[in-house]
């Protein structure tokens, strides 16, 4: 008896993942590390001076961590309320943060208890920052308005009204000491100098308004609401340079490396998307396991911070670069030993010894080997194998329509059996590689349970998206003969155009040359 042959399965190339040096400096990082926080983690903020410790907004509590730290190192929780937006000063020294009570706060790093607290804001507070001369807080707040608070004093410079809905975001020009930007619920984001008592420049994002960010050079502005991150050159009054749109679900969070050259996204779909600042192209993504609220990179690049929905802070640091100027690798043996006797040939007086290699099944050639189709087939329509490795479905549905057992091996099905049979074959039979088969199958499948069409609403619906998958599929190739046919026409007219071009060539060659003969 011959020994069973496994089921072939048609391997397909697969398009290898593209790496270029964004991808390589972008896997640089280690593996994260998890903190668990009280709350959503609503921001996140670097120190801009070493050892850049960063400040995390999540609760009532704003918790400090060192770099390398898993635990706080500090911890600020007088608030009555939900705290917002803890933000840095230039100089590393004070942290402002927003409340959900309208109150802002201002602490000593080095402290404990709130050095100045600034009232005024009827509503939460969410937007906290500094300006430039490190002496003024801006601030916005669910009241709609936007106020310019002096530190010193303790008292309000100015307030603006000019929002008509939740003021979210902001930042500030370290260029001009006296700018300061809002972005705002009411689809616009609004362009303040705190010399004037109105805005100087208004620009309508279409959506509302979740985090804005002001180039280091300060003549680009990003903003990012809905699925959308816009960039807008200021210095042209706002104009448009360019609209991205790589997120599924709403952007809520912005950042720039120390560079300028990349700028990064986080969305509530969990993703991470890196754009060059050149090309505005996405060069790299991660992924994520939640929704991200807050993003921060440190001032050096070396650590990536993530905030989550879930409460979870997602570290990750940057692997060390190694060093190959003092090291002194092991002696490693010469690469004759690795192929000694590779090349021997045995002699006519030497005794061979095959040693037997052993082959293991898989579960469905186990099955097909003992003739048990059913199971075979039940046994590759498992939902991990029909996802990842659809090729092995087919493949055994192949090996059973070539014993002729295919048949049997489809009936006899009950709702939920012929539910996932229709489902898998709805989805893959417009895949050229998997067409063929799945045809054949497709009919054998109708053929079967015609008769009971009608009894189930499950197995109805899946005969209707086979009906629909396939006329669309249909439509589809008779579109692309009509284009192949038109292409054909093109290319016979120029094939045509070329001949006579060449035939008028040769004619007024030949006349040329009996004009000439005629001369002489």
């Amino acid at each position: 008896m011959a020994a069973y042959k496994p089921v072939v399965v048609q391997a397909c190339p697969k398009l290898g993942e593209r790496i270029t040096q964004d991808t390589l400096y972008w896997r640089g990082y280690k593996t994260p590390v998890q903190i668990k926080e009280f709350g959503a983690v609503n921001k996140i903020d670097f120190s801009p001076v070493p050892p850049y410790n960063y400040a995390v907004t999540a609760s009532s509590r704003i918790h400090i961590y060192g770099r390398y730290s898993q635990e706080p190192i500090k911890t600020f929780s007088r608030f009555r309320d939900a705290a917002y937006c803890a933000t840095y000063r230039d100089d590393g020294r004070l942290l402002a943060a927003g409340s959900e009570d309208g109150s802002i706060c201002l602490f000593d790093v080095s402290g404990k208890a709130p050095l100045r607290q600034f009232e005024g804001h009827t509503k939460p507070v969410h937007l906290v920052g500094f300006l430039s001369d490190k002496y003024r807080v801006f601030s916005g707040g669910d009241d709609y308005s936007s106020k310019l608070w002096d530190i010193p004093s303790a008292t309000e410079i100015i307030s603006y009204s000019e929002h008509t809905d939740y003021v979210r975001c902001g930042c500030a020009s370290k260029v001009n000491a006296d700018v300061f930007i809002t972005g705002s619920y009411d689809h616009t984001v609004k362009l303040f100098d705190a010399r004037t008592k109105s805005s100087v420049m208004t620009i309508e994002h279409g959506h509302p308004v979740e985090s804005v960010l002001l180039f280091p050079s300060g003549g680009l502005l990003v903003s990012a609401g809905g699925r959308y991150v816009k960039v807008w050159d200021v210095l042209k009054g706002g104009q448009l340079l360019v609209s991205l749109k790589n997120h599924h679900k709403t952007v809520t969070c912005l950042c720039l490396n120390s560079s300028g050259q990349r700028l990064l996204s986080g969305s509530l779909d969990r993703h991470v998307k890196i754009y060059s600042t050149t090309s505005y192209k996405v060069v790299h993504s991660f992924n994520y396991a939640t929704s991200i609220l807050s993003l921060a990179l440190s001032p050096e690049d070396e650590t990536i911070v993530v905030g989550m929905t879930n409460g979870v802070l997602n570290v990750k640091h940057r692997k060390p670069e190694e060093k190959n100027e003092n090291s002194q690798k092991k002696r490693q043996p010469a690469y004759r030993t690795y192929v000694k006797g590779r090349s021997y040939m045995p002699k006519q007086e030497d005794f061979c010894v095959s040693k037997p290699v052993k082959r293991v099944l898989r579960k469905y050639d186990k099955l097909l080997r003992s003739f048990q189709s059913s199971k075979a087939l039940d046994a590759v329509l498992e939902p991990p194998i029909m996802l990842h490795t659809p090729e092995v479905t087919v493949a055994v549905m192949q090996e059973l329509h070539r014993r002729g057992t295919l048949r049997s091996a489809l009936a006899g099905r009950d709702e939920k059996q012929v539910d996932l049979l229709l489902t898998f074959v709805a989805r893959r039979v417009i895949e050229p590689r998997f067409t063929p088969v799945l045809v054949i199958v497709a009919d054998m499948i109708t053929d079967i349970y015609q008769p009971v069409v009608g009894q189930s609403a499950i197995v109805d619906k899946q005969f209707l998206k086979l009906q629909q998958a396939i006329g669309k599929e249909i439509d589809y190739q008779e579109e692309l003969l009509e284009v192949l046919g038109m292409m054909d026409t093109l290319f016979a007219t120029f094939t045509k155009k070329r001949d006579t071009c060449l035939e008028e060539n040769k004619s007024n060659g030949v006349t040329e040359i009996i004009e000439t003969n005629r001369n002489y």
